[in-house]
């Protein structure tokens, strides 16, 4: 007899502003010596950001959506992607982080 095979339900992706990004708590990893953000940021303003940054979105006491996405993973992308808007190469609302649920 064959088994029923079960799916698996992925969550739709959006864009996010980058205003909206935040470093979460979780994000243990810390930047070691001598990885340059810098050169991080210049790779991706040369190619593009090779990795997602996959963000949840940040709820209230009641479950509700507050607007802001931690970032659990990714933390060297995200300080070199504000590098970059620091600079100007890069805008506060510019988009295309993944949320996932």
């Amino acid at each position: 007899m064959a088994q029923a095979i079960q799916k698996i339900a992925l969550n739709v992706g959006r864009d996010i502003p980058f205003n909206k990004l935040v470093l979460s708590q979780q994000n243990v990893r810390e930047t070691k010596a001598g990885v340059s953000i810098d050169n991080l940021a210049d790779d991706i303003a040369r190619r593009g950001l090779l990795t997602s940054i996959n963000v949840r979105p940040e709820l209230d006491a009641e479950g509700k959506d507050t607007g802001t996405y931690p970032i659990p993973v990714g933390g060297r992308r995200y300080r070199a992607l504000k590098l970059l808007v620091d600079r100007k190469q890069l805008t506060k609302t510019s988009s295309g982080w993944t949320c996932i649920r």
